[in-house]
């Protein structure tokens, strides 16, 4: 109950009009430095509260929560050499989070610790992180990553008859992260005439910090050896700037079931920003996936059928405001019983920057779920829901 007046009273604040941006918001806040020996602490983190109104069909035990939040903490500790070499280790943690948060980690405490080392001939990065595939994938302009429909971190649909995310079913994710934040080694080169390369060696689904430590869960049809290959191209002409992605993560299975099958997962992604004025810039983009994963699930590699994802998305930015869209839709075609999942989604957002380390964010979202076997819990084979949406991001 305090977490959700917290919230209310942080966004309804933000919203008065009596309230001059100048007497609340006009401050920002740094991350807090330190020296460890020759190098850098940093400590920051991010705070997003979402208050929300979400229609779907009813069932008895249906849940009516109108808000969610989560918190996240970062630490890095950073070296620079006067040789231009930088190294650096880096932490998340996610502190706290409600059922109706998550992110794209599995709802871990640590997220991500790794080390990085970067000069002249590139970086490379050890430990649990992100892969080159998604480091570098292009997907598109969003208005807030938190709330957006591809990949989201807030969801505003529970299923009541388990209690989850009702979009853990399906979660549309149009760039190609199947190694998720599973130790690994990567490589990225420097940008040159505008192309840079990554690579990632994962070699199992385990999170010991470092590869080679932990096998992962015993589970049947899990993924080893899963290498990411990536290509990322950015450019300009005049007002025009803009950015291409490519994308390949393959793996091999082990413990294998019939009908399943090694890791095949790709994607292309392409965005643009055009320069209206000195105020005003409009942009536009979207990514294509294609996977073997049935819905994304990494264990569930099939040898017969793929899962699809297409994320397109525009943004409109003038000064401190930013109006957007998005349209997603995908589909996962079953076999060995499973059903055939289909799902199409819109999404309006409006989002004013408040000051460097606060944005408030309102939309409206539509998804539209489909299978082709079996109910939801509305005992019927085809499901829609809406929310609009009040979402305060607080970051350092």
């Amino acid at each position: 109950m305090l977490k959700r007046v917290l919230m209310a009273g942080l966004c309804a604040a933000a919203l008065t009009p009596g309230l001059a941006r100048a007497d609340l918001f006009d401050w920002s806040v740094d991350p807090w430095t330190g020296d460890v020996g020759d190098a850098q602490l940093t400590v920051g983190g991010a705070a997003d509260g979402t208050l929300f109104a979400a229609h779907q069909p009813a069932f008895p035990g249906l849940e009516r929560t109108k808000a969610t939040g989560m918190a996240t903490l970062y630490a890095n500790l950073v070296r620079t050499y006067d040789t231009g070499m930088v190294l650096a280790l880096k932490s998340s943690f996610q502190i706290y989070r409600d059922k109706y948060s998550f992110d794209n980690y599995g709802g871990d405490l640590v997220e991500k610790v790794y080390g990085s080392l970067q000069t002249g001939l590139g970086r490379v990065e050890l430990g649990m992180t992100d892969g080159a595939a998604y480091t570098l994938a292009v997907t598109g302009p969003v208005v807030d990553a938190v709330t957006s429909l591809d990949n989201p971190n807030t969801t505003f649909y529970l299923d009541p008859t388990t209690g989850a995310p009702f979009v853990a079913i399906f979660t549309p994710n149009s760039a190609v992260e199947p190694t998720l934040n599973f130790a690994k080694v990567s490589y990225y080169t420097p940008r040159i005439f505008g192309v840079a390369l990554g690579a990632s060696f994962t070699p199992s689904e385990g999170k010991g910090v470092l590869p080679w430590i932990k096998n992962g869960p015993a589970v049947p049809n899990k993924q080893r050896g899963m290498w990411e290959l990536a290509l990322s191209y950015q450019g300009e002409s005049g007002r025009l700037s803009y950015g291409l992605s490519g994308t390949l993560a393959v793996g091999h299975a082990v413990s294998k079931t019939p009908g399943h099958h090694g890791l095949t997962d790709w994607a292309f992604g392409a965005a643009a920003d055009y320069t209206l004025s000195d105020e005003m810039t409009v942009s536009f983009g979207g990514a294509y996936r294609q996977t073997n994963q049935y819905a994304f699930n990494l264990n569930n590699a099939l040898a017969v059928g793929g899962t699809r994802a297409l994320h397109l998305s525009t943004k409109l930015a003038w000064n401190a405001w930013q109006l957007g869209g998005e349209y997603e839709t995908g589909s996962a075609d079953g076999s060995l019983g499973l059903p055939d999942l289909g799902l199409h989604a819109y999404q309006v957002s409006l989002g004013y920057q408040l000051n460097t380390n606060m944005q408030l964010t309102t939309g409206w979202q539509q998804q539209h779920y489909a299978r082709s076997a079996g109910v939801f819990y509305n005992g019927a084979n085809r499901i829609s829901m809406d929310a609009w949406f009040l979402h305060l991001n607080f970051h350092i």
